[in-house]
């Protein structure tokens, strides 16, 4: 019997290390000057909604699209036309990752470089959706899926 692979979901802690990760996170950005304004009107359940998305991607349970009633989508259409720049990208990642570190996410090379190759891939796109006025993701289209390295790609559509 092969031993069974654990999901970047259950690899970074589930749930409450999820949930820990972005409310420690989007706290830090309130209080960053270049990225405060971006998100000052942001709702309280935005960190419980990225965390969710998070974790539905690295094979978490699926309360993004279920719970919250979101999509790929969704989650798109709420970057469109903010404008977001290469600086705050660059922001974003460096407060996330730092975070991860402080709130103790596993530092292994293998976690770490999906969790940075994910967060690279989904935040240069949210920078290009940012430029849009219309959603260019039709809401039939699925959730990405994250993992270990894979042939062929890490971006893996569930099916």
């Amino acid at each position: 019997m092969e031993p069974t692979i654990p999901t970047l979901y259950q690899w970074a802690g589930g749930e409450a290390a999820l949930q820990n990760l972005f409310r420690v996170f989007y706290d830090k950005v309130l209080q960053d000057d270049l990225l405060g304004p971006v998100f000052r009107q942001m709702s309280a359940d935005h960190p419980r909604h990225v965390a969710d998305f998070v974790a539905e991607v690295f094979g978490g349970p699926k309360k993004y699209t279920g719970d919250d009633g979101g999509s790929h989508a969704i989650m798109i259409a709420h970057h469109i036309g903010k404008m977001l720049d290469e600086p705050r990208r660059k922001r974003w990642m460096q407060l996330l990752l730092d975070t991860a570190d402080q709130i103790g996410l596993p530092a292994d090379p293998e976690f770490r470089s999906a969790l940075v190759g994910y967060l690279e891939w989904g935040s240069r796109i949210a920078v290009l959706n940012s430029q849009l006025t219309e959603n260019p993701v039709a809401d039939t289209e699925p959730m990405p899926r994250w993992d270990w390295g894979v042939p062929g790609g890490p971006f893996q559509p569930k099916t």
